[in-house]
């Protein structure tokens, strides 16, 4: 009794909840108590978050195979994971689609796979291959340290581990470099068959509108959360096929805009389609007296204020299903402006050639090919800035560049151009490189550099343009200054009046005719 005093003074729930149920005080160490602590101190997830009942999964499981057994879409490295028989050339075939279609469209991916597959068909093709090569096999992929990761992977693989992939999910994740918790899930379900989930955006997406997750998508408490159910929903029996039809659910059907829930497999699992169901019934006056509506709500939740995984914002009718899952705001971007020099020469076949600088081997666009460029302070000076890109040209060229030749080729990209005679081109440094106008659109160089190769283009081509214009209206001009000449009461007709931009020369001609 004394006790039960003591506990309802204190205001302590949890204490009167361990007499009343008669559990006694466990004595925790603190490592142990940290790990059972629930996401959120205050109060636990609310149970529309968390796994649902044994039965509802195996449903589940099934409805959505079903679906992707006939719906799925024919792909190269979804046939190789099924026909090829050798696990290491299937483990790695499964290995480069991963990381290719990592922030890439799967249209996009198809051809380069293909190639990349033909020329490197087994993880020893790729360790023999230069980073040159692969540089210029992923060009137009973007996001380069990709590639560049695949190659040091296969290389350590065949130095390191006698040419054997790794066999499981950990061993991908430690022993590859690049390959974090998503890829070695991936690769470790559809390549080895591990029972593991697989949480890609497309997953996340899914899994946020059927468990009415609403939470921030990148917090540390929905990606645990989320890791947590895709574990426990994966199909034992085909985890691959299992986690490759929630990517092509979420893909085709659970879109991020413009979802078609009326094709989803899986929409009677799914509670952000029940609330809009519920939103519907109440806003059109469906939901009959004496019968109140039996499908939760999401708001519905107890503790919805503390939850870790509730939306903190209100439920919007008009997003209904996108209202999940909830991303943070995105930062803008960094902003910095370059100053790039195009260097050209006549080629020895005639056409023009053009001079690239190897980048750095560390950092964004580690070891491709660009213009020579000079990335520009918040404060820095213009002429200064010139002088400095002068500078790196000619050391890269052994001869003196002087900021006289620089002629402006555009704003948007602070792009400036010099054209060398032939005697001021004959050398170079190991880190230039001189390539024709074909070579350089085959080359592993950034987008960057060929948006300035069309900007250089274009200005060509206006200045081209304008030069012709300037000529006509001259002819044109000369050939009136000569009617009016032999004309005894000259005259401007009606069509020479104001509807025709004359050049300047004309514009005086016709001054002093009159």
């Amino acid at each position: 009794m004394s006790r039960l005093r003591s506990a309802v003074r204190s205001g302590k729930r949890a204490g009167l909840e361990a007499l009343e149920t008669g559990e006694p005080k466990r004595n925790r160490s603190n490592k142990a108590a940290k790990e059972a602590e629930p996401l959120n101190a205050s109060s636990p997830p609310c149970l529309r978050h968390t796994i649902p009942p044994a039965a509802d999964v195996e449903l589940l499981r099934s409805q959505l195979l079903h679906w992707y057994d006939n719906n799925k879409r024919d792909l190269p490295w979804r046939t190789l994971a099924v026909t090829e028989l050798d696990l290491n050339i299937r483990t790695y075939a499964v290995w480069v689609s991963e990381v290719m279609l990592q922030q890439t469209q799967v249209a996009t991916v198809i051809d380069y796979y293909n190639k990349w597959m033909k020329r490197w068909p087994t993880v020893r093709h790729l360790s023999a291959a230069t980073l040159e090569e692969v540089n210029q096999m992923w060009a137009g992929l973007g996001y380069y340290s990709r590639g560049r990761r695949l190659h040091e992977g296969a290389q350590k693989v065949v130095s390191q581990l006698k040419g054997q992939l790794p066999r499981t999910v950990g061993s991908l994740l430690k022993q590859l470099p690049g390959v974090g918790r998503y890829t070695a899930a991936a690769v470790g379900s559809i390549a080895l068959g591990q029972v593991t989930g697989a949480v890609d955006g497309n997953v996340v997406r899914v899994l946020c509108r059927l468990r009415a997750i609403g939470a921030d998508s990148t917090s540390p408490a929905v990606t645990e959360a989320l890791w947590r159910l895709a574990n426990t929903l994966v199909d034992p029996e085909r985890p691959g096929d299992f986690n490759q039809a929630l990517m092509e659910l979420g893909a085709r059907v659970c879109s991020p805009r413009g979802p078609v829930c009326s094709q989803c497999p899986v929409q009677s699992h799914c509670h952000s389609h029940r609330r809009c169901v519920n939103a519907q019934a109440h806003g059109k006056g469906k939901k009959k007296p004496g019968k109140p509506c039996t499908l939760p709500d999401i708001e519905d939740c107890m503790s919805s204020a503390t939850c870790p995984l509730c939306p903190s914002e209100p439920w919007d009718d008009a997003l209904g299903v996108q209202n999940f899952p909830r991303k943070p705001s995105k930062k803008p971007p960094r902003v910095e402006r370059t100053l790039t020099c195009v260097v050209t020469r006549r080629g020895e076949e005639g056409g023009d050639e053009y001079l690239l600088a190897r980048r750095p081997s560390k950092g964004l666009l580690a070891g491709l090919w660009e213009f020579p460029s000079l990335l520009q302070g918040e404060k820095s000076c213009e002429s200064k800035d010139k002088t400095a890109l002068c500078a790196q040209i000619s050391a890269l060229l052994a001869t003196d560049v002087t900021e006289s030749l620089l002629q402006p080729a555009g704003e948007t990209y602070v792009v400036h151009r010099v054209r060398l005679k032939d005697a001021d081109a004959q050398k170079q440094t190991d880190n230039a490189q001189w390539l024709t106008r074909s070579a350089l659109q085959e080359a592993a160089v950034p987008a960057g550099v060929k948006k300035i190769v069309k900007l250089c283009d274009s200005v060509d081509s206006h200045k081209e343009q304008s030069c012709n214009g300037v000529k006509r209206q001259n002819r044109t001009g000369a050939k009136k200054k000569k009617n009016q000449e032999t004309s005894k009461k000259p005259k401007l007709s009606a069509a020479d009046g104001g509807s025709r931009q004359l050049c300047l020369s004309a514009f005086f001609s016709h001054g002093k005719q009159e």
